[in-house]
């Protein structure tokens, strides 16, 4: 299946994507998208033949417990709407805690790494099963940006999703400004992944940009497209012909020309890289034929001791997860994610450091969406939204989605006797009550405080 040059839809930028040429597909968040119906945008494209593909992030298949049935069975229905090829997710977790540690739920509102253990790959590959079995259209997994590792981990990057390939037939979604990441942050060399992963299992590819700060490589989805993150586009693409490339983009949006220039950029790598592959591949059957060597994939999976996958039809039902297995595993996400959130001692062997980067991200993130998801707030709060909701944060973890949190936080800040000032604290006791309530008030009620709010305003 060949996707071609794609760019990530968002409803920010909704119109310069569909002015934008030469795009062949575009890729939507599935959790942002309704069941029922589409954004008209969306439409539009898929009537002129663009591909659309959801791209979940709440899954959590990395965590410890098996996939939720309501959550597959939502990006399904997504899946079935679209009508797409394909749908993808994270290996990552964004939640732990609950029944299996007898501990509240916790979550992370960020996709936060797997450890890369025997035990955290049999509960993925069962996890993966479990989701394959759920959707209409094939699942490819895509690997994450980290800014702590594991201690004790057992595998690299791309040992790890070797087996993975392997073990589930799972395709793969490789995010190179990801494998950038995890290069300045972790010290894991982007080309060695690349050798040692199947690269025929590749789904398609993201590229996106990130800014270092304090030598930590964060992330953002929100700055240009780096040199050194086209520097590993150009890396895979010299080892094979990826079947889609797609640029993302989540915040501090650019006009539509900048988003042309990048792919631009994209689309100049890859032609670059292909000359440098067929060069490469023509060289190789020379020393094959001459020395009878074995090369690509192939070598490499003899390096990492990973056979080649099965086809999915013939292969055989894998053993269920060993006992005692998703406890090991829920125990220690939920230590890691609890010391992240909510300012438990950090887990034995981890970099405290770093941690202390992440947690800081990681409310930050959280200050930033529920500004989106309720921009009320920070209106009504105005310049004290911010250090507001970080203090709020580092005490209280997320137990449900970004619109509780921000229901609760607005409770908490009425609780404590906030806002100062009359009005404003009029103002977010209505926004409250208005979300919170059994029911939403009624025309007449919103009518007669909006009347209050103009007079008192006076």
């Amino acid at each position: 299946m060949k996707l071609g040059i794609g760019i990530g839809w968002r409803p920010e930028i909704a119109d310069e994507v569909e002015a934008l040429a030469g795009i062949d597909w575009v890729e939507a968040v599935a959790e942002n998208l309704c069941a029922d119906h589409l954004p008209d945008s969306l439409v539009r494209l898929r009537e002129r033949g663009v591909t659309v593909v959801p791209h979940g992030v709440a899954l959590g298949l990395g965590g410890a417990d098996r996939p939720d049935p309501g959550r597959l069975a939502a990006l399904a229905a997504r899946a079935e709407l679209l009508g797409t090829p394909l749908v993808t997710e994270h290996i990552a977790f964004v939640r732990a805690g609950g029944p299996l540690t007898a501990s509240p739920r916790l979550e992370a509102g960020h996709l936060l790494p797997v450890a890369r253990t025997r035990d955290a790959l049999d509960v993925l590959c069962e996890n993966v099963r479990i989701a394959q079995d759920s959707l209409p259209v094939p699942l490819a997994l895509e690997n994450i940006a980290a800014l702590i590792s594991w201690p004790g981990e057992e595998l690299t990057e791309g040992q790890f999703l070797a087996e993975l390939v392997e073990r589930t037939g799972v395709r793969l979604l490789i995010d190179v400004a990801n494998l950038h990441t995890n290069h300045v942050n972790l010290g894991q060399d982007p080309a060695k992944a690349l050798d040692e992963l199947p690269v025929e299992a590749i789904a398609y590819v993201h590229v996106a940009g990130g800014v270092e700060k304090n030598g930590v490589w964060h992330d953002t989805h929100a700055h240009p497209v780096s040199a050194p993150v086209l520097e590993v586009l150009a890396e895979l693409r010299s080892r094979v012909d990826p079947p889609g490339v797609l640029l993302e983009r989540d915040d501090a949006f650019p006009p539509g020309a900048e988003l042309a220039g990048e792919l631009d950029a994209i689309r100049a790598t890859l032609r670059r890289a292909a000359t440098v592959h067929t060069a490469a591949e023509s060289g190789e059957r020379t020393d094959t034929a001459e020395a009878g060597e074995r090369t690509g994939t192939a070598e490499a999976r003899e390096r990492t001791g990973v056979a080649d996958p099965a086809p999915a039809e013939g292969r055989a039902a894998a053993d269920p997860v060993p006992a005692g297995t998703r406890d090991r595993t829920a125990v220690a996400q939920t230590a890691l994610l609890s010391a992240l959130v909510a300012g438990t001692p950090a887990p034995e062997g981890f970099d405290h450091r770093r941690l202390r980067v992440q947690s800081r991200a990681l409310a930050a993130k959280r200050a930033d969406v529920v500004a989106k998801v309720a921009p009320e707030l920070p209106e009504i709060l105005g310049d004290g939204y911010r250090p507001a909701f970080l203090a709020y944060a580092g005490g209280r973890p997320m137990s449900g989605g970004y619109r509780r949190d921000a229901l609760d936080f607005a409770e908490h800040v009425l609780i404590a006797g906030g806002p100062a000032d009359p009005v404003a604290r009029r103002r977010l006791t209505y926004w409250w009550q208005d979300r919170s309530g059994a029911r939403p008030p009624g025309r007449t009620t919103r009518l007669v405080r909006a009347a209050r709010a103009v007079l008192v305003g006076k």
